[in-house]
């Protein structure tokens, strides 16, 4: 899910009108997870974003982002394993502008491509998240927000409700609205300690969901896998000046399943994993 977070968009109001590039990136490594119904896997994922975002004089905000990612799945038994590779493109437009003198609204749509190699256009998903949130004082700004998508593999549509928030509720001690760079769907919270002028460091926790179309071969060919998740990761943030970002961070993803559809949309697998260790690096660059 390509989106702005709320902490990005109110300091992207700071900067001066006109167009901002950004790029930004993440690798992460899942350990080895046991799988209730025997063996297990591990994982790695890599994903690179680019853009530009526009900001007039009003302090409208828009922009384009396009990104690519892949994630490498190793299961311990490769003859018995339900999917190899899954890629990940997706193009999003986040349109943020004020209502009234304290009125935020945001509007992301985004387009998607999750599956195997040679899926084609069976893997196209789209959908938009979309809030509104009201600056209640210097110190808070809060509001609603949803999510709704198309899905793989039946006509249904996921629909989530999120919270907008940003609240610096003491000097170096910020709560805000966490989003996923890559193949994520759901919400996320961030709890931010600014420990220096350049260091932060943060708790972050976050719902993930990410189906993705199968290819014609294996368990369940022309069907829809699904990694289900709630990773939960300390981070470190570094960042120099206003145009560099670098992260590292390490955590767990707790409550993981994994679930395999035939093309039919029959559920033919379903596995809880156990908790894995998570550990990765990000960067964030504007121009």
């Amino acid at each position: 899910m390509a989106l702005i977070s709320l902490g990005a968009a109110s300091a992207a109001r700071a900067q001066e009108a006109g167009w901002t590039p950004v790029v930004d990136g993440l690798a992460l490594f899942q350990s080895d997870a046991a799988l209730n119904g025997g063996g297990g896997f591990s994982a790695n994922r890599q994903y690179l974003r680019a853009g530009a975002l526009y900001r007039n004089p009003e302090g409208a905000s828009f922009g384009f982002l396009l990104s690519y990612g892949q994630v490498q799945y190793d299961f311990a038994t490769p003859g018995a394993a339900p999917w190899g590779d899954v890629n990940d493109v997706s193009f999003s437009a986040p349109f943020r502008f004020r209502a009234g003198d304290r009125a935020n609204v945001l509007i992301a749509p985004s387009v998607r491509w999750d599956g195997e190699n040679g899926t084609g256009a069976g893997a196209m998903t789209y959908g938009i998240f979309a809030g509104v949130s009201w600056e209640i004082s210097e110190r808070l700004e809060i509001g609603p927000a949803f999510g709704a998508f198309s899905e793989l593999g039946n006509t249904d549509v996921n629909v989530f409700p999120a919270l907008l928030v940003n609240w610096r509720f003491a000097d170096r001690w910020r709560l805000s609205t966490s989003t996923g760079l890559g193949a994520s769907q759901g919400p996320g919270l961030s709890l931010s300690y600014k420990a220096s002028d350049v260091v932060d460091l943060s708790l972050i926790a976050r719902s993930e969901s990410n189906r993705f179309r199968l290819d014609n071969v294996g368990l369940a060919p022309g069907g829809v896998g699904e990694d289900r998740s709630l990773p939960v990761v300390m981070a470190l943030q570094y960042q120099p000046n206003p145009g560099m970002t670098l992260s590292v961070f390490a955590g767990a993803e707790l409550d993981g399943r994994l679930q395999l559809e035939n093309a039919a949309g029959a559920v033919i697998s379903r596995q809880s994993y156990d908790p894995a260790g998570l550990v990765g690096v990000s960067f964030r660059l504007t121009f």
